[in-house]
């Protein structure tokens, strides 16, 4: 009997990585989803790589050759790929149990999504929980392009068409090629946000992330120029506030004993997390909040797309907001305007152009309130609405 089940393609990118890939690969092979295709693409390890995969061999497909890097072998194995759905988990990272079974459902609640994501956690090396990846939110593409990558690469599957249809990752970048193969689907495809762990994310000394510093907010800063048109987005001083700060304490924590009193917790000069910035140069007055609440004025990016855009949400009942005017201005002009009072709402309307690969959109809202005030909490965020979808009518 042939199922109409689609069948799932996980590529892992492998080299010298024989102390991790054991556990990667029994993290595929017993997931409780039937229908797929594993393939490893090792660049001829020289460590005891082959001698690990080997027992797993009838339940995979092992290259082992020379190539130029991780994304070749990423690409290289899509490029193989049968499957109607793929992903790549990279050689030292974990899937948790169902995640090819969620992603695969996503797809079937979703058919326009290109994309399908969830959360996961950080691990440390031995493999332990160090803490939920801090990140993950429902899908705003302004936000994705204009100031972090928010994705899990790890729990993120692909609809092959949606890949062909953009291209291969690009080999020259070796920091974020996951984040910008991401942007280029983002502009076509919709995606969709699964609430629930998918995997794990192993974070260690020698990782790439750990190591790239300038090098890394170097070719961000270039990526985010290309996609966004301008020099300093929000983006580059979020990951390079980060990158900075890793540097300059790293540096203190060299210092002389004799200036031990300069290493107490005051001496960490820019001592936001990185998620924390995210938030604030993501939200102030800019995007979403991750809870879906709306500032006084938000900019959103649309993926191309056809008919009416359609802007659904709630404003709550709160004394204040009974006229709450809802402004949609495109490139400076107001395009929609609109009454809300409290409770649901849906607003429709037709842009002024016949076809843009990724309109950005200004909302602005009349009327604010502080959460704290508003419902007795520590929540001191000024806030307008509560913006649960916008979206073409018609997908692209």
């Amino acid at each position: 009997m042939i199922s109409n089940q689609p069948l799932v393609t996980i590529v892992t990118p492998s080299y010298n990585q024989g102390r991790f890939i054991k556990a990667t690969i029994e993290s595929v092979l017993t997931q409780d989803y039937p229908y797929v295709e594993y393939i490893i693409v090792d660049g001829a390890s020289t460590d005891e790589t082959a001698e690990l995969v080997r027992p797993y061999e009838r339940w995979l497909r092992f290259i082992s050759e020379p190539d130029r890097g991780q994304t070749h072998a990423v690409n290289k194995g899509f490029a193989l790929a049968r499957g109607e759905i793929v992903a790549w988990l990279n050689s030292d990272d974990l899937f948790l149990p169902g995640a090819i079974g969620r992603a695969v459902e996503a797809f079937k609640a979703k058919p326009t999504a290109g994309v399908a994501y969830g959360g996961g956690f950080e691990i440390d090396e031995a493999g332990a929980i160090k803490q939920r990846f801090p990140f993950t939110q429902h899908f705003d593409l302004w936000k994705f392009i204009f100031t972090s990558n928010y994705i899990l690469n790890q729990s993120a599957f692909f609809r092959k068409a949606a890949l062909d249809a953009v291209g291969p990752l690009r080999e020259e970048l070796y920091y974020i090629m996951d984040w910008e193969i991401l942007m280029r689907l983002g502009l076509y495809f919709d995606f969709a946000y699964i609430p629930e762990d998918m995997s794990c994310l192993r974070e260690y000394g020698t990782t790439k992330t750990f190591t790239g510093g300038q090098q890394r907010v170097a070719e961000i800063r270039k990526i985010l120029y290309e996609y966004t048109g301008q020099r300093f987005p929000p983006g580059v001083i979020v990951y390079g506030l980060d990158a900075y700060q890793q540097l300059w304490n790293a540096q203190i924590d060299s210092w002389p004993v004799w200036l031990n009193f300069a290493k107490r917790p005051a001496h960490k000069i820019v001592t936001k997390p990185a998620h924390t910035m995210i938030e604030w140069a993501g939200n102030r007055g800019q995007a979403w909040w991750r809870d879906m609440w709306m500032g006084p004025s938000a900019y959103t990016m649309l993926p191309q797309g056809r008919g009416e855009v359609v802007m659904r949400g709630m404003v709550p009942p709160i004394p204040g907001l009974e006229r709450q005017i809802v402004r949609i201005r495109y490139r400076g002009r107001v395009i929609h305007e609109a009454v809300l009072g409290p409770g649901q709402f849906e607003l429709r309307f037709r842009p002024p152009f016949r076809e843009e690969q990724s309109p950005i959109f200004h909302i602005q809202s009349s009327e604010r309130f502080t959460f704290a005030k508003a419902a007795s909490s520590d929540d001191e965020r000024v806030l307008s609405l509560r913006m649960t979808d916008f979206r073409w009518s018609e997908p692209g």
